[in-house]
């Protein structure tokens, strides 16, 4: 698998530990909605240590983009790009991943799990499809959705946040995506299903979701 050297151009804040890392595209560089790269920052003592990050701009961009979530209370690569700069140099593979849009479905995103949706969602609006697809989004409080305003400006109403380790008031909801919540709020389950979170969280999602009726074909995940 090919390789490149990126230097990093732009850093937008999104939340208060999230941040988005903008990069020159490489010629020929092509990737899916959804998709990911290996990614290592070209840093003394970090070069070997690769994660896999979301591309979350447009493929027709002109630029790359990832955007990470840092767990600062670690001294882990998320860390460390945390307090990167514009200027410095990371390397990435080339691109990869299982998800990829199928056709109009629910998307079901935990935290950080949301960036492949990202630049699906900006695709889908793109090329006028966003239809009626559905973001249900959970997060421990509410200063941790990522996108908050461009996915309530993309998704009007089938943009549902849910919280679950805060009091909040509407439209914001409290509580968990849990098998009770999906029979609740869910009346299809012939539909695609895009499924992406921490492991456990999708791992739960996904066991109630064919408990529920979902087809195992329309279950689109990172496996």
């Amino acid at each position: 698998m090919a390789t490149y050297r990126l230097e990093i151009q732009e850093i937008i804040p999104r939340t208060h530990n999230v941040r988005t890392y903008r990069f020159e595209k490489p010629a020929g560089f092509q990737f899916v909605p959804g998709q990911a790269a290996d990614v290592s920052l070209l840093k003394e003592g970090w070069e070997k240590e690769v994660r896999p990050f979301t591309f979350t701009c447009l493929p027709s961009a002109g630029y790359l983009e990832f955007t990470i979530k840092s767990y600062t209370d670690h001294n882990g690569v998320t860390n460390e790009l945390f307090h990167a700069q514009t200027g410095d140099h990371l390397e990435i593979s080339d691109a990869w991943g299982a998800i990829e849009y199928k056709g109009e479905g629910t998307f079901i995103a935990g935290g950080a799990g949301v960036t492949p949706f990202i630049a699906i969602f900006r695709y889908l609006k793109e090329t006028s499809q966003l239809g009626n697809n559905k973001l249900l989004f959970s997060n421990k409080t509410s200063k941790d959705i990522i996108l908050k305003e461009e996915f309530e400006e993309m998704l009007g109403d089938n943009f549902v946040n849910i919280i679950t380790n805060e009091t909040v008031s509407s439209p914001l909801i409290t509580g968990r995506i849990n098998k009770e919540y999906l029979t609740q709020h869910i009346k299809d389950f012939s539909q695609h299903f895009y499924v992406c979170g921490p492991d456990a969280f999708t791992e739960s999602i996904l066991q109630a979701l064919k408990e529920l009726g979902a087809n195992a074909e329309a279950l689109v995940f990172e496996k």
